[in-house]
C-alpha cells in the first residue's frame, strides 16, 4: 500500500512537472530568441542559445523607436483604467446598495452587462463615426476612450459582489457619526475592498496594455502607435525573418504586467478568490 502510494506521488509529480513544462516553455523560447543573435536562427536552432546579445533590443530603441510606443501605450494604459475604476467603482458601488433608489437600475445593470459581453468590434463604427465628428480621430484620444468603454462594464459586475459582501452595519454607524456619502465611501469602504481593485485593476491593465483592435483602427501615425501596434509593423515583410526583433519586443511588452503582478500579488490572490464567494 504503501508502495502504491509512493508510485502515485511519483507519477502526479511527473505530471505537474510536465505540464509546467509546457507552461513555461513558449516564454523561456521567446527569452532565448530574443537573446540569440541573428545568425543563429538560420536551419536548425538548438534550444539553448550558443551565444547571447543584445542587439536586437538595442536595435529596437535605436532604430525602431519602440521606446515612443512604450510610453504611448503607458499614457493610454494608466489613463484609461484610472478613469474607468473612478467611474467603475462608484457605478458598482451604487447598483449594490438599496439605499440608493433608481428605476432603471435593473435594466441597467443587464445592459452593462450587455455592452460586455458583445464582441468589441461591434462598436467599432459607431465609435469611429463619432470620433471623425469630433475630430480626434487618428489621435490616442479614441483609443483611451475605447478601452474605457470595455472596462467600465467588467469593473461594474466585478466590483458588485464585493460592496453587496460589506455588511452595511458599517455603513450606518459611519453616517451616525456624520459621514458625508463621499466620506464613507473612500475612506471606508474602498479600503474594504481594496483587493477586488486590485484585481480589477490588473485586469483592465492587461486588457488596455494589449488593446490592439480599436488601436490599428484609430491609429494613424506611427508617433501615436502602441506596443501591439509597434510589435504589428515589426512583423512585415522586409523584416520576417528577423524574429528575434520581434521576441525582444515581446519581452519588453509583458514587463509591465509582470511588474504589476508581483506588486500586488498579495491583493491579487484574495482578491481573485473572495469576490466570487458567498459567506
Amino acid at each position: 500500500m504503501k508502495a502504491k502510494r509512493t508510485y502515485m506521488t511519483v507519477v502526479k509529480g511527473l505530471i505537474c512537472a510536465a505540464l509546467l513544462l509546457v507552461a513555461l516553455f513558449p516564454i523561456y523560447w521567446l527569452v532565448a530568441m530574443a537573446i540569440r543573435p541573428t545568425s543563429e536562427m538560420t536551419g536548425h536552432i538548438s534550444i539553448i542559445p550558443a551565444s547571447l546579445t543584445l542587439e536586437h533590443f538595442v536595435q529596437l530603441f535605436t532604430e525602431k523607436g519602440f521606446g515612443t510606443a512604450i510610453v504611448n501605450s503607458l499614457q493610454t494604459t494608466l489613463i484609461s483604467t484610472a478613469l474607468s475604476l473612478m467611474i467603475g467603482l462608484c457605478a458598482a458601488y451604487i447598483i449594490s446598495r438599496s439605499r440608493f433608489r433608481l428605476r432603471i437600475k435593473k435594466p441597467l445593470t443587464y445592459w452593462i452587462l450587455l455592452v460586455r459581453v458583445l464582441p468589441p468590434v461591434a462598436f467599432t463604427i459607431p465609435l469611429y463615426t463619432m470620433f471623425s465628428k469630433l475630430g480626434i480621430l487618428y489621435t490616442k484620444i479614441p483609443v483611451v476612450l475605447a478601452c474605457i468603454l470595455i472596462n467600465i462594464p467588467l469593473i461594474i459586475w466585478f466590483m458588485i459582489s464585493f460592496f453587496q459582501d460589506l455588511p452595511e452595519d458599517i455603513e450606518e454607524s459611519a453616517q451616525i457619526d456624520g459621514a458625508t456619502e463621499w466620506q464613507l465611501f473612500r475612506k471606508i469602504v474602498l479600503p474594504l475592498v481594496a483587493p477586488g481593485i486590485a484585481a480589477i485593476a490588473m485586469l483592465s491593465f492587461m486588457y488596455a496594455w494589449n488593446e490592439y483592435t480599436y488601436s490599428i483602427i484609430f491609429v494613424q501615425s506611427p508617433s501615436n502607435y502602441t506596443v501591439p501596434l509597434a510589435l504589428a509593423v515589426l512583423n512585415t515583410e522586409d523584416n520576417l525573418t528577423n524574429f528575434g526583433l520581434v521576441a525582444a519586443g515581446g519581452v519588453i511588452s509583458v514587463i509591465p504586467i509582470t511588474l504589476f503582478v508581483i506588486f500586488a500579488q498579495n491583493y491579487l490572490i484574495s482578491g481573485l478568490s473572495s469576490g466570487a464567494v458567498k459567506e
